[in-house]
């Protein structure tokens, strides 16, 4: 048997060593063990704001990816200069907020003629996305997030019961809540034309507006269209008094397109609560991020949130992607 010399030995366990930590997640590297990248989703750093030239410099310098633009209606013209201006820098305009639509009152047809137009904006922008709300309800009696227990038909999406036992307190509010399912569906179904003819996905998100508050009923909602252009934006701290983020995760999955960062701090008794900036709140962040990675999510995770520095907000940012 040939003699190994000290150099070859090493060489050899070495290579045995590496491939016994490749499948846990570990390589060696000049002589030391180091970790490889745990995730294999990408996310990216964005912002909500007005995509001018100083706002994009901005961002730019505080190691930020791209700009959610809340410029809904901007014209066509000044929308695709900004997109000029954003590539520039290395960035991008990813997605268009909207916001609040009222596809269940009377002026539903005005509110699709409006989305329309924004998802021609959102185009030029160069975004992929246009963030919806199809609208709201309130001023009846509801249950409060921790009562909710919603049974629905999985044919029509109509809430059934909201509570256990005794819903007729909640009559208005079943009713109104079926109401604005009907009118929302058949408002977004009139939409999908505009959308294939943009190529911008209709990202609907449900913000504090008393509908679809627990996650496989807005998960039905989204997967009733059955469209690749009608998705779900899903904001992480929005819904953590109704269910925590875990669940609202493994219902939507595939369904999402983006994600909003902000964090929601409970009560002590874990009812209510206030908003808060992201990781100073109830939100479990490392157990997020391996959600994120379990849905294979890719994409932007944009701040809706204010109050601190651009180089804090980024810095935060690069915590939650590092699963930390």
């Amino acid at each position: 048997m040939s003699r190994l010399n000290r150099r070859t030995f090493v060489a050899a366990s070495t290579g045995v060593l590496a491939g016994t930590l490749a499948g846990r997640g570990l390589s060696v590297a000049a002589g030391t063990l180091a970790e490889e990248p745990v995730y294999r989703t990408k996310l990216f750093k964005a912002m909500i704001g007005t995509p001018d030239e100083a706002t994009l410099k901005s961002l730019k310098e505080a190691g930020f990816d791209g700009i959610e633009s809340n410029q809904r209606h901007a014209p066509v013209d000044e929308a695709a200069a900004a997109r000029k201006s954003a590539e520039s820098l290395g960035l991008r305009v990813h997605s268009v907020l909207y916001g609040w639509a009222n596809f269940n009152t009377d002026s539903v047809a005005a509110d699709i003629e409006s989305v329309a137009k924004s998802l021609e904006t959102a185009a030029a922008y160069g975004a992929d996305a246009l963030l919806l709300v199809p609208c709201r309800i309130g001023g009846m009696a509801m249950p409060k997030p921790w009562e909710f227990d919603i049974e629905f038909d999985e044919k029509t999406g109509h809430v059934v019961k909201v509570v256990a036992g005794d819903n007729a307190p909640y009559r208005d509010y079943i009713e109104a809540h079926n109401h604005a399912v009907d009118t929302s569906r058949e408002a977004v179904k009139k939409l999908i034309p505009a959308a294939e003819k943009t190529k911008v996905i209709i990202a609907l998100e449900n913000v504090w507006n008393n509908l679809w508050v627990q996650p496989a009923i807005f998960a039905h909602f989204v997967k009733s269209f059955d469209h690749p252009l009608v998705k779900a934006y899903y904001d992480i701290g929005n819904h953590v008094r109704y269910a925590p983020p875990r669940e609202w995760l493994r219902a939507l999955g595939k369904e999402i397109v983006k994600l909003h960062v902000k964090d929601f701090l409970l009560n002590p008794d874990g009812h209510d609560g206030k908003f808060v900036h992201p990781r100073d709140g109830s939100v479990n962040w490392p157990e997020v991020r391996n959600e994120i990675e379990k849905i294979g999510y890719n994409g932007f995770m944009t701040i809706e949130d204010g109050g601190l520095s651009l180089e804090e907000f980024s810095r935060r940012l690069d915590l939650i992607i590092a699963g930390e």
